[in-house]
């Protein structure tokens, strides 16, 4: 993680922060696994060229819309297709995993693609309570279940921060540097991160409510460490670019059709987008969907660039990581291109 100084508030530009790739592997309607994990290489290696610092995937299970549930394997396939990129989670949900287990696999990965390996750690579950005790987990409720499973983990990989010789050893991913992250979508993993000195990565792009109060939070509680003299923010945003405001508002239907299905209990691949989407929801839905998605970016490349440098000047980023949601591949590496294009835009 660099140490570099964050650039000031009244000067804080697009082009003066990394911009990264969140990629949820989508299936879309009518396409398969397969077809997800070929584009997902694809969009990859086009971001890599455009520019963007790192790219990241996200656990989730019992989703038929969302490919990427063996996170650390589709991290590899991305990291052995790309030369330069960062590639890592966003995020491990560590509580339905053994730490020693994460620590092997991103300590195989990071020997595999050295320097270039992220590991991203949430503390939901990533999906329903049922499929949450079908992969094997002690539903705990206590706040105190993260943080220790976190300490597990950091001492396989640092043994180091124990007191003495290690009974158990992560081979590989002992004395590997294998950056972690903490992501949230609250303030619970925002002040941990801030007290354990780590980067923070606020899920913005589906509870922008939180933003502001969870960023306050880690930048008041953070502690300088080993691996940071300061804090580095980063945060998501679902951002659908198209040449045209109207083609961006059409490609957004498909994740808001997304949302839909969730809102209503019945999650399936993206669909393609919709003339009108007014006429699939009710009043209620509607406003449960825009609570959660009213600070995503839909537009031109104007548009975009400047409610980009809007949520910029709110949030005071570090980073921003980039959501696309949007059913037609090339549709989606064209909204990532723009995106590209005004990050490099002076």
């Amino acid at each position: 993680m660099s140490k570099e100084n964050s650039t000031n508030k009244s000067t804080k530009l697009l082009n003066h922060i990394a911009l990264s790739v969140l990629d949820l592997a989508p299936i879309v309607v009518g396409g398969t696994p397969a077809d997800s994990f070929r584009n997902t290489l694809d969009l990859a290696r086009h971001a890599e060229k455009w520019g963007f610092n790192r790219y990241w995937l996200a656990e989730h299970h019992n989703m038929p819309g969302i490919a990427s549930s063996a996170t650390s394997v589709v991290i590899g396939y991305v990291a052995g297709g790309t030369s330069k990129i960062r590639v890592g989670s966003g995020g491990i949900m560590l509580p339905n995993h053994a730490p020693l287990m994460i620590a092997e696999q991103f300590g195989t990965l990071e020997s595999m693609y050295p320097g270039r390996i992220d590991l991203g750690l949430g503390r939901a579950p990533g999906t329903d309570q049922r499929t949450a005790r079908a992969l094997r987990r002690e539903l705990r409720s206590d706040d105190q279940e993260f943080p220790e499973l976190l300490d597990e983990l950091r001492s396989y990989l640092s043994p180091s921060l124990e007191n003495g010789p290690a009974p158990v050893r992560a081979v590989p991913g002992e004395g590997l540097n294998v950056p972690i992250w903490l992501l949230g979508s609250s303030g619970f993993s925002a002040q941990l991160a801030g007290q354990l000195g780590l980067p923070f990565a606020f899920a913005s792009h589906f509870s922008p409510d939180y933003t502001l109060p969870a960023l306050q939070l880690y930048r008041n509680y953070f502690r300088p460490s080993e691996v940071l003299d300061k804090p580095y923010a980063m945060v998501g945003a679902n951002v659908i670019a198209a040449d045209t405001d109207e083609e961006a508002r059409f490609l957004a239907t498909s994740q808001q059709q997304q949302f839909l299905n969730l809102v209503r209990g019945n999650p399936g691949p993206l669909n393609p987008p919709v003339e009108n989407v007014e006429n699939f929801w009710s009043d209620y839905e509607k406003a449960a969907i825009d609570k959660q998605l009213r600070s995503s970016i839909v537009g031109s490349p104007q548009v975009v660039k400047e409610k980009l440098q809007a949520f910029l000047d709110i949030t005071q980023a570090d980073e921003i990581i980039i959501n696309g949601q949007i059913f037609d591949h090339n549709a989606r590496l064209r909204s990532y291109e723009i995106v590209a294009q005004i990050a490099g835009e002076e």
